[in-house]
């Protein structure tokens, strides 16, 4: 197990994807190196890399971390045995959310995480996890087929089930139960995996790292310039408290970050920076903001309506 390794692939993601969005929208991400030293609740360094006010990007954040604790948050092992609960662990990842400034542009999330817990038997545990999902505020049926194959294409070399299982995953966990509404059209998730050993699962948390920016720069590219008024920002600030909401009550990410005592500013540079609510508003029958509510707010298999 060479999880240094792990940390070489995640930085290299990391320059390569802000590289991109530097090119692409033509402003610089500023970068914070930060550390935490031994003998606080964690240890261990890390890099943010952000861009605020930007042509394309209204605010956007790239990150990576790698930290070590003494004690592993509840939110990391709900879904594994009560042996790896409060105990030493490691935890690395790079993990984005971009928040275009033109209405047309969606919103984009990817994560891809590496967890090791080492267990009184002295023989670690250790799991991946990640994946993306898009949360348009207009939506288009080319964006969200090109997305969902570049993701299923990016997983079919591990098997024909990852894809329908990891996509009904995103759409289950991307899921706000409050309003009963989805936060986007999805995409692909996992967690916990470890199947096939150490070798294959990061095999695939690389494929799922590698897909991103094919899945994302094309959608950007046909939406960017899209003109737009008061009307589409008004529904787009409206949206992304949709946004907020979800990752202040369900992420397990940034519940992770702050039950482990991260850094805060690192953790919520997810958050978009205007965002509006309005007391039990709901769209315009048959209007272009009702659509996103009646087309694309609901599970559809994106991928297979290609060939369809």
């Amino acid at each position: 197990m060479n999880t240094s390794g792990v940390r070489e692939y995640l930085l290299g993601l990391q320059d390569r994807i802000v590289a991109a969005m530097e090119a692409e929208g033509g402003d610089a991400f500023v970068s914070d190196v930060w550390r935490r030293e031994p003998g606080g609740k964690l240890e261990g360094d890390g890099l943010s890399r952000l861009v605020e006010g930007g042509a394309l990007l209204e605010r956007g954040g790239c990150g990576f971390s790698h930290v070590k604790g003494k004690s592993l948050p509840a939110s990391a092992t709900q879904h594994r045995g009560a042996e790896l609960a409060n105990v030493p662990f490691e935890a690395m990842g790079v993990s984005l959310v971009f928040h275009p400034r033109n209405p047309y542009v969606p919103t984009v999330h990817m994560n891809v995480r590496m967890l090791a817990a080492t267990p009184a038997s002295g023989e670690p545990v250790v799991w991946f996890g990640g994946g993306m999902d898009l949360t348009p505020y207009y939506g288009f049926e080319e964006d969200a087929r090109h997305f969902h194959v570049t993701n299923r294409d990016a997983l079919a070399p591990f098997g024909a089930d990852k894809y329908p299982r990891f996509k009904r995953w995103c759409d289950e966990y991307f899921f706000l139960k409050h309003r009963n509404e989805p936060r986007g059209i999805g995409g692909v998730f996992f967690d916990d995996f470890s199947e096939g050993g150490f070798e294959t699962s990061f095999a695939m948390m690389r494929s799922v790292g590698d897909a991103f920016l094919g899945a994302y720069l094309p959608v950007v590219r046909r939406r960017r310039d899209t003109p737009h008024g008061e009307r589409e920002r008004d529904f787009q600030t409206y949206r992304r408290g949709r946004y907020v909401e979800f990752n202040l009550v369900f992420d397990r990410g940034t519940l992770f970050g702050l039950q482990s005592g991260g850094r805060t500013e690192s953790i919520l540079m997810s958050m978009p920076p205007v965002v509006t609510w309005r007391y039990d508003w709901h769209p315009e029958p048959g209007s272009p903001e009702a659509r996103l509510y009646s087309e694309f707010l609901r599970p559809r298999d994106w991928a297979g309506e290609v060939a369809a």
